[in-house]
């Protein structure tokens, strides 16, 4: 599929999918769901563990994808945000990371195909989520001992491959390394997909999303956008954007830096607005797809979405104005077909 995928984001705008924690919320599970029969023992509690869903309440999962490509999206992510060993380490289960990334990917195509069976026009792809983890490997968590470190980035690569090496056996069409506050961890991801393409003699599309922490403009590490870009313009991506962290028109001025600067597709999925004093997103869905328009017009992206607050209902209206705009025009994408 990743030549489909390839010859979509050359086509149109490609929509993906919306949030999924705040959508598994509103099903209210209790720690007994979270943990199904199978896990009714297990020693810690496990409730907040959403890719755990993919294993214990499967359906709901899949209820959660369906509902967004009914919306509108050409491409969901899976459930797999926290599907490393290093952050389900916190649960104590290590040991599950590769059948919650398979099982994720699992549900996820299996939606995805029976969508693409309905309307053969118009494929659904599947996005392997590959989140930041919960340490990094640029900075120190003691400010008293700032040379100290949670992580090496070995430990990451091995994480990050583990994860991919399921995600791809699942079925997904390309691999999103998302949410990077630490440049150095997403190297890592990097280096641990392309040690399985050249493993599996696979040239499966990878997608990578960053993320700006404040109004400074900078990632957590300290990065500006362009420093961001530059640090992993040397792998072969589909394509290169952000998420979350800021509303659609305070993402825009680092979008536009690196729309200005790659040679591959844009990506763009911005929360629903800034949080209120409470932590919830009260942008509307029309509000939203407003101030996306402007990117539109700009020109300046291939792939929208939404990240924290956004639904179903926001990506219908997403959608809704994308399909009358073209994509931006990809200067390098024949390189990588």
């Amino acid at each position: 599929m990743s030549k489909d995928l390839y010859q979509a984001v050359k086509e149109r705008i490609l929509v993906l999918d919306g949030a999924m924690g705040t959508m598994l919320q509103q099903y209210k599970f209790s720690e007994e769901d979270f943990r199904g029969d199978r896990f009714k023992d297990h020693p810690v509690s496990v409730k907040g563990n959403n890719d755990l869903l993919c294993i214990t309440q499967p359906e709901a999962v899949a209820s959660v994808h369906r509902a967004y490509f009914e919306a509108g999206a050409d491409m969901v992510e899976t459930n797999t945000f926290s599907g490393t060993t290093i952050a389900m380490a916190d649960y104590q289960m290590e040991d599950l990371v590769y059948e919650i990334n398979f099982e994720a990917a699992r549900i996820a195509r299996q939606v995805a195909d029976e969508l693409t069976a309905d309307q053969p026009d118009k494929p659904r792809f599947v996005a392997g989520a590959m989140g930041p983890t919960n340490k990094t490997a640029s900075m120190s968590p003691d400010v008293n001992d700032p040379g100290f470190r949670a992580v090496s980035f070995d430990e990451l690569r091995k994480a990050y491959k583990l994860q991919a090496e399921a995600l791809v056996d699942g079925g997904v069409d390309c691999l999103l390394v998302e949410t990077v506050f630490d440049t150095l961890n997403a190297k890592a991801a990097l280096f641990a997909i392309d040690q399985i393409r050249d493993e599996l003699k696979l040239n499966i599309p990878v997608m990578v999303s960053g993320t700006i922490t404040d109004a400074s403009g900078r990632t957590l590490s300290g990065q500006t956008a362009e420093a961001f870009l530059i640090s992993i313009d040397h792998t072969q991506l589909l394509s290169v954007g952000f998420n979350c962290a800021l509303g659609a028109s305070q993402l825009r001025p680092y979008l536009e830096v690196v729309a200005n600067r790659s040679g591959t597709a844009i990506s763009a999925y911005p929360n629903a607005g800034l949080p209120n004093a409470f932590g919830e997103y009260d942008q509307s869905p029309e509000e939203m797809a407003e101030q996306i328009r402007v990117y539109l017009e700009k020109g300046l992206i291939n792939i929208i979405g939404g990240c924290c607050g956004t639904s179903p209902e926001h990506i219908k209206s997403i959608a809704e104005v994308a399909q009358d705009y073209s994509p931006r025009i990809i200067p390098n994408l024949q390189a990588v077909l």
